[in-house]
């Protein structure tokens, strides 16, 4: 456990910006695509909105569908505990919490996934399908990504892969790191189902894969599955700004200034992408998270042929 004051704020600073990387992310696209849009601070409005309302539960639905939300979230915050969102070290650090981290976030797809078959609806069964086909394409660039870290700073625990240890070897394997920033990128936009993977705006049920599995959830429901997206959002997002800034020689104040500023860049970078590129065919999507993972793939290369 690492309860530590700068620990425990930058945990509080990605809860709390969650949804704002989310609007920067939207604010972004509209103002390139020449829209007015949606308030920069839309989704806080969006959730209190929801939190008031009531839910409303299909007769086919089970207790699956009503503790899944709730799960979401909650392996989602289990997820960040695990990742120096300080630039140290996590609030839980064990050996191999990389693992961990993969399988929380997999977890908690994997409960949304059993609510969207609950439903007995095609199209949510449609979604899911989707959904776990893509999943299961990221996990290899994310692994890969953790096998380059692993290797170059010689530690199997997420808080030496990208703190104290990682800076000291970062200058030095500048090259490799920056293609793994670019490939967790990459497979953030497929995890969060944004552009070119998925378009989390669109209203087609055949051309869905996330929002098609949550059609039937409403009120509190759908806030905390929305707070999860954008929180899984936030969280990718801290751990590719780790890979690219390593903040260990910072003081904590700054190394919170430059999470903010980097969650900020993020979700202007995640909106630049949505306002240039248009949604990928399905048969497409595997070619591009093969292409994702390449970069891992070229950097652990990298790595092993020239070490630090």
């Amino acid at each position: 456990m690492n309860f530590t004051t700068p620990a425990v704020i930058a945990f509080l600073v990605v809860l709390l910006l969650a949804p704002a990387v989310a609007g920067v992310a939207t604010r972004t696209k509209s103002l390139l695509t020449g829209r007015k849009g949606a308030p920069t601070l839309q989704l806080y409005f969006d959730l209190w909105k929801l939190v008031q309302r009531g839910a409303v539960f299909s007769e086919t639905t089970t207790w699956i569908f009503r503790f899944a939300p709730v799960l979401v979230v909650a392996t989602i915050l289990l997820a960040a505990t695990v990742v120096p969102l300080d630039g140290r070290l996590s609030l839980i650090k064990f050996s191999g919490d990389a693992v961990a981290f993969a399988y929380a976030l997999g977890l908690g797809r994997f409960f949304l996934v059993l609510a969207a078959l609950d439903t007995g609806s095609s199209f949510e069964g449609m979604g899911a399908s989707r959904e776990v086909t893509f999943a299961s394409l990221v996990e290899v660039g994310l692994f890969l990504s953790f096998g380059t870290l692993v290797v170059v700073t010689h530690e199997i625990s997420l808080s030496g892969m990208l703190g104290a240890p990682f800076a000291l070897h970062w200058t030095a394997n500048a090259a490799a790191l920056v293609m793994i920033g670019a490939c967790l990128f990459a497979l953030l936009l497929a995890e969060c189902a944004r552009v070119p993977v998925d378009d989390p705006a669109t209203h087609l049920e055949l051309t869905m894969v996330h929002e098609v599995m949550v059609l039937d959830h409403s009120g509190p429901d759908l806030a905390l599955i929305l707070y999860g997206s954008a929180l899984k959002l936030a969280v990718l997002g801290a751990m590719i700004i780790s890979v690219l800034i390593p903040r260990a020689n910072l003081s904590p104040a700054a190394s919170i200034a430059v999470l903010m500023l980097g969650l900020i860049v993020v979700g202007i970078g995640v909106g630049i992408v949505e306002s240039i590129m248009a949604r990928l065919r399905l048969p497409k999507v595997p070619l591009y998270l093969a292409g994702a993972s390449s970069l891992a793939l070229f950097s652990l290369i990298l790595v092993l042929w020239n070490p630090a």
